[in-house]
């Protein structure tokens, strides 16, 4: 009995390892938005942390049109690298776990 208590313990160490080697990679995967008229780009990476922003001049004379392009072009690179960061982190935790009978969380 301790050598399958112990196994799993092994088994959920690697998962933890797996999502930390996931986490790190996904510092790497960068996410590219631009605003409709292409006048605000933002890159970002998949664990949501803003790399570079560009903005257009045309928008710079205007503070409130400035920031409601900002807003919804960092909202939609948000949710890109979201989607990208739980789908990733998911697999990674998954394929670590044990395979403990009625707890399969990740279906």
């Amino acid at each position: 009995m301790f050598g399958d208590i112990s196994g799993m313990m092994n088994k959920l160490k690697e998962a933890q390892k797996e999502v930390e080697i996931t986490k790190q990679r996904l510092h790497s995967v960068l996410i590219d938005e631009t605003s409709a008229d292409k006048k605000i780009k933002v890159t970002l990476t998949a664990n949501r942390e803003i790399k570079n922003i560009s903005i257009d001049e045309s928008l710079l004379s205007d503070a409130e049109e400035l920031e409601d392009y900002l807003i919804l072009t960092l909202n939609k690179a948000i949710e890109k690298a979201t989607k990208i960061n739980e789908t990733e982190m998911a697999v990674a935790a998954k394929a670590g776990m044990p395979n403990i009978p009625g707890m399969d969380m990740f279906k």
